[in-house]
């Protein structure tokens, strides 16, 4: 069973991709869906068996490398942090899928787009399923290739090649320290296999390693180097800017990154990696501060942002950054719940502004929308299920009574990160969990401003496209149908199995915690207020953005024509890109542009084929001028130097005789 989830998409991909020009586009959706819906039920049975019957293990797929030291197996390590992976993966990767068969109808390379799509499933699959840490990379690497892939897809259009090289090199720069990472492990636990170096880490906390004469805590510094790659994959605050433009792939493309794949990765691995970094104080506030910032910048640049994926994109920036500070203060159960409610509500969100997209004919600029609640109403109940998911809305019963609380998954999850931030002794736990409540509040603002711009208002939509709104087709209905579903209900009936008093039982030896580590009991004791105020910021957030959009749909206009210093401050995304250019493309061009001119073309090519070389050449043609072939040419060439022989002879001779 095992081997079919993983390799199914494999083998869709490899189908789509080598033969899609001979069994037609439509047989290669209808095949490569089929194999990762087939993925996507097994994977529910295999969380059924792993989380809930408890039969982890590990299953050997064949030798992979023997060289000294370094022996290296291909494995699949089935456990619960796997399973719940798996059903996250597979699961969206199906919908994604069956919706893109109508999204991309019309698009004529559509059995490349499909096996693009199976092979982003299968590298996520390698990755989560890795029994070490160089099938892991393997993974690491391949879901980068098929972001770069998918989102410059449509590889005529200047701006999606440009966003392709732009995710590919951002996130070269956090796989740097990734592979740092990888090979400080080596060095210290002399092996690569997860087992191995989990059992070791307890021994080896506290081992140094000396760099330019400095002490480090060599966990510390390896925990950090691999946390690096995690801030790439999953753009975290600095290494955040390749995933706004990752919007111009396919929305689907979009739905499958945010949700259940690449940005996925660097949570998963922090949590995978939970033996290590628990070792690791310093790394884990690292990681609380990185995820934190994250959560409350991303949440700030969503405000005022225009382009409705643009939006979702940076909701879904600052979510991950509550996944990480959850994780940063050894929640990493909670971090994982996030993770898991968030996939739902996130692929809904981004698939129903798809349907928005299709319906309007490509356009994506929220301020030539609105009045389409009517027009589109199945997709307004939809995206009103993802909004409402997405902010937390639920009643918190459980404060006041002993009645269990009511809500949409994210009320569960993400309140969970929250409650964990304040619950916790860490160093920067107050400083996350101040940053995750303003965030909260930020996200329910940008939310249902999206809402209200899209749905609600008077139209700006032109008379052209106006006559040609449309529902979207059930093949892309569907999907979104069952994503809302998860979004409703998947937090309340989980809750207990990932962060409730069963989560022992649920997650077993998957996560590590240090016995002294109670936080998801410490969570269920903090003050009232504290349960209470993502509740209190959300509505604050709702209204203001009510009486912006709706009451008063004249002040936002006014405030945008007027460029105020924060909201071009915000709208220009803290200017990270235009420091980017001035700090590292800008010299990076000047120096190349020096190299060419100076060092190519002046040095190399000016002493060699344009200096030493080139003379040579002119003396030779010069020289090969001579041999004419003609005769009479030799013969007077020969009666030239006879009369210098003799010239120079009797020239001699008048010298001696004086």
């Amino acid at each position: 069973m095992y081997h079919l989830i993983v390799f199914l998409p494999l083998a869709g991909a490899i189908i789509a991709g080598g033969f899609g020009r001979f069994i037609s586009p439509r047989a290669s959706e209808v095949l490569t869906s089929g194999f990762v819906v087939v993925a996507a039920l097994l994977s529910c049975v295999a969380l059924a068996n792993v989380g809930f019957g408890g039969q982890e293990r590990i299953i050997h797929v064949l030798s992979w490398m023997d060289s000294g030291a370094l022996t290296i197996d291909w494995a699949l390590r089935i456990d619960t942090l796997t399973a719940v992976m798996l059903v996250v993966v597979n699961g969206v990767s199906a919908l994604v899928h069956v919706y893109s068969i109508g999204y991309m109808a019309d698009d004529p390379h559509r059995p490349r787009f499909f096996a693009y799509l199976s092979l982003f499933t299968f590298a996520m699959l390698m990755l989560v399923t890795a029994d070490n840490f160089v099938q892991m990379f393997f993974g690491w690497e391949g879901v980068g290739l098929c972001s770069y892939l998918l989102i410059g897809f449509w590889y005529k259009k200047p701006e999606a090649n440009a966003a392709a090289i732009k995710a590919f090199i951002v996130n070269r720069v956090g796989d740097f320290g990734f592979v740092l990472g990888i090979a400080g492990v080596f060095l210290l636990f002399g092996t690569l296999n997860f087992d191995e170096v989990f059992a070791a880490a307890p021994e080896l906390a506290g081992t140094s390693m000396t760099f330019l004469s400095w002490q480090f805590d060599a966990l510390t510094v390896i925990c950090l180097l691999l946390f690096m790659g995690a801030m790439g994959k999953s753009a975290q605050f600095l290494l955040h800017t390749w995933l706004p433009d990752a919007m111009e792939g396919p929305t689907p493309v979009s739905a499958l990154i945010h949700a259940a794949t690449m940005v996925t990765a660097g949570v998963f691995l922090v949590c995978r990696l939970s033996p290590m970094f628990e070792f690791a104080p310093f790394a884990l506030d690292v990681v609380t501060v990185v995820g934190a910032t994250t959560a409350f910048f991303a949440a700030t640049v969503g405000l005022f942002q225009n382009d409705i994926k643009r939006v979702v994109a940076y909701s879904t920036c600052s979510q991950l950054g509550y996944m990480f500070f959850a994780a940063g203060v050894s929640a990493y159960q909670v971090a994982m719940f996030h993770l898991f409610t968030h996939a739902f509500f996130k692929a809904l969100l981004f698939l129903g502004a798809g349907s928005v997209i299709h319906a309007l004919h490509h356009e994506q600029d929220m301020r030539k929308m609105g009045g389409l609640s009517k027009m589109l109403p199945w997709t307004w109940t939809l995206m009103l299920i993802g909004t409402l998911a997405l902010t937390g809305v639920g009643i918190p019963f459980h404060v006041f009574s002993d009645l269990p609380n009511i809500g949409f998954a994210g009320f569960f999850s993400k309140d969970a990160a929250i409650e964990v931030a304040f619950a916790s002794h860490g160093r920067f736990a107050g400083y996350a969990f101040w940053l995750a409540v303003v965030a909260a509040a930020l996200t329910s603002f940008y939310s249902f401003r999206l809402l209200f711009m899209t749905f609600h208002g008077a139209s700006r939509v032109s008379e052209a496209t106006l006559k040609h709104v449309h529902e979207a087709p059930w093949v892309m209905m569907v999907p979104l149908i069952l994503l809302a579903v998860g979004a409703v209900f998947a937090g309340g009936l989980f809750a207990e199995y990932f962060i409730g008093y069963g989560e022992r039982e649920f997650w077993r030896e998957s996560i590590f915690v240090l016995p002294d580590t109670h936080i998801l009991h410490d969570m269920h004791e903090v003050p009232k207020w504290v349960k209470l105020s993502p509740l209190v910021v959300t509505a604050l957030g709702l209204g203001v953005a009510w009486y912006y959009y709706i009451r008063r749909p004249d002040l936002p206009p006014k405030m945008a024509a007027r460029e105020g210093l924060l909201y071009t401050f915000l709208y220009n995304k803290w200017y990270f890109d235009e420091i980017y250019d001035f700090i590292f493309v800008r010299p990076t061009v000047w120096i190349a542009r020096k190299l060419w001119k100076v060092g190519d073309g002046a040095i190399i090519d000016g002493l060699g084929p344009d200096g030493i070389s080139a003379r040579v050449i002119d003396v030779t043609r010069r020289v090969v001028r001579l041999q004419s072939g003609y005769l009479y040419h030799y013969a007077f060439a020969m009666l030239l130097g006879i009369a210098a022989l003799i010239t120079w002879f009797m020239w001699n001779t008048a010298g001696g005789a004086q």
